[in-house]
C-alpha cells in the first residue's frame, strides 16, 4: 500500500483548500479511506471516512458542514475538500486506508495545513 497526500499549504482564516491522496500498489475500490489529522501535542483524530464505493461518508463534528470528503476509483484518488477554514483546522493531515473496519490503517507521509492570518 502506498500512499500520498498533496495540496496543503498556508491559508487565511475562512479560505478554502483540497487535499489529495493518490493510492497505489492495491486494489483502491476494496478499501475503506479516511482523512485524519494531528496538531502538535494533540492526538490523532479522525477527520472523515468514506465508503468503498464512496455511497456513505462520516465526519468529525468539528468539521461536519465545511469538509467534504470524496473519491475517485477511476483515478485511486481520495480528495478533501475544505472550506471555511478555521485557525484550529492547523495540522498534519493523513490519509489512511484499511481493507476492512478491524484491518489495520495504512498510512501516507502527511501534508502540513497552516490556517492563519
Amino acid at each position: 500500500v502506498q500512499l500520498v497526500e498533496s495540496g496543503g499549504g498556508l491559508v487565511q482564516p475562512g479560505g478554502s483548500l483540497r487535499l489529495s491522496c493518490a493510492a497505489s500498489g492495491f486494489t483502491f475500490s476494496s478499501y475503506i479511506m479516511s482523512w485524519y489529522r494531528q496538531a502538535p501535542g494533540k492526538e490523532r483524530e479522525l477527520v472523515a471516512r468514506i465508503t468503498r464505493s464512496g455511497d456513505s461518508t462520516n465526519y468529525a463534528d468539528s468539521v461536519k458542514g465545511r469538509f467534504t470528503i470524496s473519491r475517485d476509483n477511476t483515478k485511486n484518488t481520495v480528495y478533501l475538500q475544505m472550506n471555511s477554514l478555521k485557525p484550529e483546522d492547523t495540522a498534519e493531515y493523513y490519509c489512511s486506508a484499511r481493507r476492512t473496519i478491524a484491518s489495520m490503517e495504512s498510512w501516507g507521509p502527511g501534508t502540513q495545513v497552516t490556517v492563519s492570518s
